[in-house]
């Protein structure tokens, strides 16, 4: 059921308690994008792209686009898989968002590697489900719990069987979510060859974000879910007009940006309007309320139904951990973590760290905010340089075994 004035309201109260978001000229962007990420990004940037589509174990249809270099002397000796995985409210297109020689994908398949672009379900990439519409509660009734466990390994199963390799994966944010719980189930981790984090997340009790730790103290994601709110799309007739006046204004929407993730010291601005054409992608309340539970929480683990509940679906009263100490040695990891990251903030990525069992190859870069990983003008020399470097350390200890 959708209930847009009652969550407009809402939104706007939290908005004008926290400081002044005046709305001024209205930002344009497209409100629905048609066609596919292969034919609207990439190919007509001069990047060969394919359309892929596989199904997960609860029916819901995932697009995948396989994405190789403008070379044809650097494709005809394609490397490995890497399978690049978006975050919260964003899809594949992240991945796309600035130039040839800024943005991960095309730096990637440049490079050589065989690119692969995940899009979870319900994002505008993925195509729904064999049975659900939209419409019905039941398309929503997910958090990241199933986004790991059914749409991450999926993806890593279908990238693993068309190229008879294992493959690297690339996280950013709940990506890192996602992979780091997939990582726990050994028979996805044994498809996986080694794992690069952008702004790793298992834990979030110490998140440094006024604005989120608000949110979740007034408990929006409850009062969401008992209106009876299944989907949350910023993309919807209200959903825009929200956009509008958060993005409007005497302050610009990249300080509104900082307000949520931390300050972003080398993101450009001037591409605003461009990223907004593509971003927010939908996400589920079940999933924002996961989310905010890890929060109140300070666990790393499955979602919460409450005790009788649990006790129907995991025969015990509380949910399961992911215990990532059980993240197998022998899997190669490089984490990339900012100072000024007010979601993965600097003592949960050391939580992390301190139960894993393996010790992760690491780059911490004191000035970089959470959308500084994925959209820093700098990023390139800054993160992914190094991110290569890693990979190519692992091809090669792995070539002479």
């Amino acid at each position: 059921m959708d209930h847009p004035r009652a969550l407009a309201a809402l939104i706007m109260f939290l908005l004008f308690s926290v400081g002044d978001f005046t709305a001024v000229p209205q930002l344009r962007r497209k409100s629905q994008v048609t066609g596919g990420l292969c034919a609207h990004l990439i190919q007509s940037a001069g990047f060969p792209c394919t359309e892929h589509q596989t199904k997960t174990k609860d029916g819901f249809l995932l697009g995948l686009q396989r994405v190789s270099s403008r070379s044809t002397i650097v494709r005809g000796e394609m490397g490995l898989p890497v399978l690049l995985i978006h975050g919260l409210f964003m899809a594949g297109d992240a991945w796309f968002m600035n130039s040839a020689s800024q943005s991960l994908g095309f730096i990637l398949a440049d490079q050589g590697f065989d690119v692969w672009v995940g899009n979870v379900r319900g994002t505008h990439w993925s195509h729904g489900h064999v049975s659900l519409s939209v419409k019905n509660k039941e398309f929503w009734d997910w958090s990241w719990q199933e986004l790991a466990l059914y749409d991450l390994a999926e993806m890593i199963r279908y990238v693993n069987n068309i190229t008879k390799a294992k493959i690297f994966v690339v996280g950013h944010s709940q990506g890192t979510i996602m992979s780091l719980a997939a990582f726990t189930n050994p028979d996805i981790v044994d498809m996986v060859k080694a794992a690069a984090l952008l702004c790793p997340i298992s834990y979030l009790d110490h998140i440094t974000s006024d604005f989120v730790r608000r949110l979740v103290k007034i408990r929006l994601d409850e009062v969401i879910l008992a209106l009876g709110i299944h989907q949350l799309n910023f993309k919807s007739n209200m959903g825009t007009q929200i956009m509008d006046m958060m993005c409007d204004g005497h302050i610009h929407c990249d300080i509104w940006l900082s307000a949520i993730t931390g300050k972003n010291c080398f993101f450009n601005d001037s591409r605003i309007d461009f990223y907004l054409e593509y971003e927010p992608n939908p996400s589920s309340s079940k999933n924002l309320h996961h989310l905010f539970q890890m929060i109140r929480k300070g666990s790393f683990a499955m979602y919460d139904y409450g005790m009788w509940k649990n006790l129907m679906r995991y025969n015990q009263p509380k949910p399961p951990v992911f215990d990532i100490s059980q993240i197998p040695t022998s899997l190669p990891l490089w984490m990339g973590y900012g100072g000024n990251d007010a979601l993965a903030d600097v003592i949960d990525v050391q939580h992390t760290l301190k139960e894993l069992k393996s010790k992760p190859d690491l780059l911490y870069i004191e000035e970089y905010g959470h959308i500084d990983f994925l959209l820093s003008t700098r990023a390139k020399t800054d993160v992914y340089d190094d991110m290569i470097r890693f990979f190519n350390s692992v091809q090669k200890v792995s070539s002479f075994k």
